[in-house]
């Protein structure tokens, strides 16, 4: 965008040269800075404006890679210059420095002037260090810098004692105290090495009393380059080799096992909602618990609890007490339905796209309280990035290798701290929490990215590609004469559900294994099975034949169930079986229950019904609620679902920016074409900042009508420095001093011709 090349005539201003590019072209500024788009700008004038904000320019500077920031922290040492030279003194190759060169133009953060390519002003002081060093250390050049072969005569021609002087001021930060040493001074009376190297301007004052290296002396100490070592060469990234078949192998196995774990998640807080605190987080004893009863660790936990919240799995609803507590949503019937791939599929693009950082989950914020679950400040912008280019990251390793083990990690730190150098400290910890995660998850298998990763991070469906390497879900379990069963892989979704509702899993892996015993017949009987369909399902899951052990179970939990009733007297207990009723008020561990013998076959109680249940069958008895009519009451508990969230996906998201970006150039269009008939001078808010750094890149004067503390109005003649917190400083030809200006004072705006 722009050429910059020698013998054109350039633009007037950064607002000129924004005129000149084409709706593309403005749309790709608009695209890779989006804050230039809210509110829409008016006219070029405003966007050239707006760009040059230093919180705007350090959002653009925080998308360049260290390259990058190293060419445009040479263009800031050279000044106005030219693509060649810009070239010439960095240490990369040709395509790569010009590649750059466009890319700083395409963000606006450089350009053509008539006497050549420049950096839009306030770069230098975004960039690392302030405006006395950039990114490589340099200082931009002095003014009426000497020529190259000039200052290389200069550095000879020192002493020793100066030479090194030099060298070691440069070597730490090229910054240095005056001490004794005199700043204007001659080189025959020059006194020491630092008056020596002031007096050849090897050394110039800078700010506080220091002395800097100015740029032109760095470049010559660099062989006129801005850096010692390249700087379009990323770091690489440690790999080691690992058989496909095993890292895929690993990955699927988790994928499959990141969903049931899910499920298993959401099928237990069906009926046992878990309680939000009031900051709408998860407690910690709740995260205990979850993580007990899907045998897992808390970390692991809150993954699966913060994927499943992502994708809209997870919500806040009010309990019966009106108390928050967080169940699952509507879409977890229809998540259900789907098989296992789509399942992972939509957990994992949740992950991709999400903000939140549940590596924090059981750690302390620096008040010293604990990071909970599904707290709101568990968050971060940079997170999807950090995914992002963590995994592009990976993608580039090809098949057959992965992580090495040990350096793998440190060296796809470095690599991303290439990529955004100028990115939060915590990018070491995100990148380590996207490694676990991914591994948890399944995206990754031993370190390497599977193949339906790369489909995932590419935007392609990954769904087809996983189901290919999950094993077929079986129908059917070996049932064994001590009472258990083996599952020979994955069993399908509703057989599953039935048999952990009529056994206790005892051991996961490859091959699940199901225990029987009788409270867990007990708890399909309460479910409302019969016998018959228990006997029934046990039968057509079982590849052997059911032994007899189990039937017997079976027959002896269906023949005590039911003996016991319990009914809504505040409440009654009633058996045929006058000797377990007898037995049942002696227990010692049924006194807190306030049971009294009012027949040989009913009990009363001071319990309420619901609690009751839980008490008798912790006692060992297998309690059933009776009706007012006498009638048996079973059933599993009711399942509580809260309304699904509304969720903004990331197409939905680009298709609004792009809309937004769309009508803006509309806008920028329309008034430009409006300026053209507006008078001169600004005289509105807006108009005025915009004309303001409009002189400023231009380094041209402005007439601006100054009201003073005493009400009046004067006209003043300046030389715009810098606008920055609501105040002008700029060089005042009337009083030949630099002065600061409050801009809501400035009424009026008028170029000197």
């Amino acid at each position: 965008m722009g050429s910059g090349a020698a013998g054109t005539t350039g633009h007037r201003s950064l607002a000129d040269q924004l005129r000149s590019w084409t709706d593309e072209q403005v749309s790709e500024l608009l695209t890779s800075r989006p804050d230039l788009t809210t509110p829409a700008p008016h006219d070029f004038s405003q966007l050239a404006s707006r760009a040059a904000i230093r919180s705007s320019l350090a959002r653009a500077l925080d998308s360049l890679t260290r390259g990058e920031l190293s060419v445009l922290d040479a263009l800031v040492v050279a000044g106005q210059t030219t693509d060649a030279e810009i070239v010439g003194i960095v240490r990369a190759e040709e395509e790569y420095v010009v590649a750059a060169v466009a890319r700083l133009r395409s963000l606006a953060l450089a350009w053509d002037s008539p006497e050549g390519l420049r950096p839009l002003t306030g770069v230098a002081d975004c960039l690392v260090g302030g405006p006395e060093a950039g990114v490589s250390g340099l200082r931009p050049r002095t003014a009426n810098a000497p020529g190259a072969d000039v200052v290389a005569a200069r550095i000879g021609e020192v002493s020793e004692a100066a030479r090194a002087m030099l060298d070691h001021v440069l070597a730490h930060g090229g910054e240095a105290t005056t001490g004794s040493a005199r700043r204007n001074v001659r080189p025959e009376d020059a006194s020491g090495p630092a008056e020596e190297l002031l007096s050849n301007g090897l050394l110039v004052p800078g700010k506080d009393d220091l002395l800097v290296v100015p740029g032109e002396v760095v470049l010559a100490l660099r062989g006129g380059r801005t850096t010692t070592e390249p700087v379009d060469r990323a770091p690489e990234v440690a790999t080691a080799e690992r058989p496909v078949h095993l890292t895929e192998s690993a990955a699927a196995g988790a994928a499959g096992e990141f969903c049931r774990r899910t499920e298993l998640l959401l099928e237990w807080w069906s009926t046992r909602p878990a309680a939000a605190l009031r900051t709408g987080g998860l407690g910690v004893r709740e995260l205990k618990a979850t993580a007990l009863h899907l045998h897992q660790s808390e970390p692991d936990t809150a993954l699966v609890i913060e994927a499943a919240a992502g994708a809209g799995l997870i919500a806040t609803r009010a309990d019966a007490d009106g108390n928050p507590v967080w169940v699952p949503t509507d879409a977890f019937d229809s998540w259900l339905d789907a098989d296992i791939a789509e399942r992972w599929t939509t957990l994992a693009r949740a992950w991709l796209a999400s903000t939140r950082l549940p590596g924090l989950v059981g750690g302390r914020a620096g008040d010293d309280k604990p990071w909970n679950a599904l707290t709101p400040e568990l968050s971060s912008v940079l997170m999807p990035e950090t995914r992002a280019m963590t995994l592009a990251a990976l993608a580039e390793v090809p098949p057959g290798r992965a992580l090495a083990s040990g350096t793998g990690l440190p060296s796809l730190v470095a690599r991303l701290a290439w990529q955004r150098p100028r990115r939060s400290r915590s990018r070491a910890d995100q990148v380590a929490w996207t490694v676990t995660e991914a591994a948890v998850l399944g995206v990754t298998g031993l370190d390497a990215l599977s193949p339906y990763g790369r489909a995932l991070i590419a935007g392609d469906d990954p769904a087809p590609l996983l189901a290919e390497r999950l094993p077929a879900p079986v129908d059917h379990v070996l049932i064994q004469a001590d009472l258990t069963a083996v599952a020979p892989g994955p069993v399908e979704s509703g057989i599953a559900r039935s048999l952990q509702l009529l056994a206790d899993v005892e051991s996961r892996g490859a091959a699940t294994v199901y225990r029987f015993t009788a409270p867990s017949v007990r708890r399909a009987l309460d479910a409302g099975w019969t016998a018959a369909e228990v006997h029934a399902f046990l039968a057509s899951v079982s590849r052997t034949p059911v032994p007899q052990p189990l039937t017997f179970l079976v027959d002896d939990a269906v023949r005590t169930f039911g003996q016991v009733r319990v009914g809504y007297a505040e409440s009654f207990v009633r058996s045929d079986d006058e000797a377990t009723l007898a037995a049942l008020a002696r227990h010692p561990k049924a006194a807190s229950l306030g049971l009294r013998l009012l027949a040989p076959t009913v009990l009363v109680s001071t319990t309420p019904v619901d609690l009751l249940l839980v008490r008798l069958r912790e006692l060992g008895v297998s309690p059933v609620v009776e009706g007012p009519d006498g009638t048996l009451r079973v059933g599993r508990p009711a399942e509580v679902r809260a309304r699904t969230p509304r969720q903004r996906g990331p197409a939905h998201s680009e298709a609004r920016h792009a809309a937004q970006v769309a009508a803006a150039v509309r806008s920028l269009r329309a008034g430009d074409a409006a300026a053209r008939v507006r008078p001169a001078a600004a005289v509105s808010p807006a108009g005025a900042l915009s004309a303001l750094r409009d002189a400023i890149e231009r380094h041209a004067s402005v007439v601006i009508a100054f009201t003073d503390n005493q009400g009046v109005v004067g006209e003043r003649v300046v030389e715009p420095l810098s606008v920055e917190g609501g105040r002008l400083t700029a060089h005042d030809r009337t009083a030949d001093d630099v002065r600061t200006f409050a801009v809501h004072r400035i009424s009026r705006v008028t170029p000197v011709p």
